[in-house]
């Protein structure tokens, strides 16, 4: 059985940013990011889908065990994001501003490593109810 199939793990946490570029003045940081340049942060209630495309192990029919992506994306992701600025406490968001195309980017980076190779992995953030990204696409 050599069959692709896809498992999806939902998470969710919550998260203060900025969106500014620090090579811009203020007023163009306003005009461009508006209320999400508020130099006092701002915050957001993210959802996000872990999703792992493979092949079905024969032995054990998981693609990959979900306990084991749900203990990766806690250790990895949840832990370092949850309850943080972005700005200040993740040392990622240093330089880079922490967009939602950003974050996700990010959070691909920090999980590839511990996805065995010949899988895919896809992240989709979910800023608001509305608006979401998906990486890579």
């Amino acid at each position: 059985m050599n069959f692709k199939v896809a498992i999806s793990r939902r998470e969710h946490f919550n998260s203060a940013h900025r969106l500014h570029n620090k090579h811009w003045s203020n007023e163009k940081n306003l005009k461009v990011f508006g209320k999400c340049n508020n130099p006092n942060y701002h915050g957001h209630n993210y959802e996000l889908e872990v999703k792992v495309i493979g092949t079905v192990n024969e032995q054990t029919g998981y693609v990959i065990d979900t306990k084991l992506l749900s203990d990766l994306i806690k250790k990895y992701v949840l832990d370092k994001f949850d309850h943080k600025n972005l700005n200040l406490d993740v040392a990622e968001f240093e330089n880079l501003n922490p967009t939602a195309e950003n974050i996700a980017i990010v959070i691909y980076n920090i999980l590839r490593p511990y996805i065995e190779e010949n899988y895919e992995l896809k992240i989709k953030l979910y800023e608001t109810q509305r608006n979401f990204v998906e990486y890579p696409y």
